[in-house]
């Protein structure tokens, strides 16, 4: 049971994913069972259970303040750097438990990218921000393999060919958008396996937010992509499957056609519709 803003009670159901036909044969990539997050002792999250498949795009959708960002960083635990933080339940990445006692947390991000809300390119050239995460892992051998890895992620992120002759120019000289796709590059370019974007498009203008939504579109044919934003046309337009969070409860999770056409829980249709929100 939740009261809304309005003092009304609502009960909301604790929904696990029923894959329908277009996505059968995906393997689940990510599988979160009863799930809670707590700051202290304030309960952020609660009971989630979601599973989510191999090569698709998931967007988080909700209010502000309803838990979006803070599940998509316990994708990778992130959350570990806030100090009195806790989690209960377990977040399976291929059938391991991230979670797990002794599970190493570096190796964990590695593997589940973060790209976040505002671009965060380092003071440095265009080429070592790309080459960051490989230098500091250890990843390659050999200069030329460095230069290979950095301009496979620059292609990979639509930015190779406005970029390629100035590599060696500051970051923080590039656009908006191009800083953004730059920070997409830079996860790249340690080869994860999952992408998490948490509002990747909010700053950005309107071409430049077409620009990130096509290399999504792209992106989930190699990646696993989740993504919180608070535009819901956006959401309808990169992603194949929907969860609506309010209160910290995962109220919905369906199909993004299901969501946004016929939503099976009337707060999910009252949000999307403009009732609240």
């Amino acid at each position: 049971m939740a009261s809304s803003d309005t003092g009304a009670t609502v009960t909301l159901r604790h929904p696990t994913v029923q894959p329908r036909a277009a996505q059968e044969d995906k393997p689940v990539k990510i599988d979160v069972e009863r799930l809670s997050f707590y700051y202290g002792a304030k309960r952020a999250l609660e009971d989630i259970t979601v599973r989510m498949k191999s090569n698709l795009v998931t967007a988080f959708i909700g209010p502000s303040g309803c838990g979006k960002s803070t599940f998509l960083r316990t994708l990778n635990r992130m959350n570990d750097i806030i100090p009195a933080t806790r989690v209960d339940g377990t977040v399976l990445i291929d059938g391991s438990n991230i979670y797990e006692s002794g599970v190493d947390v570096v190796a964990v991000r590695r593997r589940v990218g973060m790209v976040f809300q505002k671009s965060n390119p380092f003071p440095k050239s265009i080429f070592e921000n790309v080459a960051y995460g490989l230098r500091i892992n250890r990843m390659t051998t050999s200069r030329s393999e460095l230069e290979g890895r950095v301009e496979e992620s620059l292609q990979q992120a639509a930015l190779w060919d406005e970029v390629k002759d100035r590599l060696h120019e500051s970051a923080l000289a590039m656009s908006g958008g191009q800083q953004q796709r730059l920070c997409i590059a830079r996860a790249l370019a340690v080869k994860p396996d999952i992408l998490l974007m948490d509002e990747p498009a909010s700053a950005l203008d309107p071409i430049a937010t077409q620009r990130i939504e096509e290399l999504i579109y792209d992106l989930k044919k190699t990646y696993t992509i989740v993504i919180v934003t608070h535009n819901m046309q956006q959401a309808a337009r990169v992603s194949d499957y929907t969860a609506f969070f309010w209160l910290g409860k995962l109220v919905e999770y369906d199909r993004t056609d299901r969501i946004f056409t016929a939503p099976g829980e009337k707060l999910t249709e009252d949000y999307i519709t403009g009732r609240f929100g």
